[in-house]
């Protein structure tokens, strides 16, 4: 049982378009809406996980995941300091 609500406001045309594709679909307002909602969420957020290359581009992209990193003196300098948790001192 669905137990959360979700509130909005439409202007008319929006809430007839919506509700005359509802009815085409045999759905109501609400559960069109939900599932439309669902899709379109569902959608941006793969959008941020997965991205489509073609097989040149794909190839580039493993050779730089496989290379060796490149050298980061910063990143050794920082890696260098002893933290002072690790400390002999006492």
């Amino acid at each position: 049982m669905r137990d959360a609500a979700i509130n909005l406001r439409a202007l008319p045309e929006q809430r007839d378009l919506i509700d005359q594709a509802a009815s085409l679909l045999g759905k109501n307002r609400s559960d069109f809406m939900l599932e439309a909602a669902c899709e379109r969420a569902r959608s941006v957020l793969l959008d941020q996980v997965f991205f489509g290359l073609d097989a040149d581009r794909f190839r580039q992209f493993t050779a730089m995941l496989d290379a060796p990193p490149s050298a980061n003196v910063g990143l050794e300098r920082l890696m260098a300091v002893k933290p002072p948790w690790g400390s002999d001192q006492a």
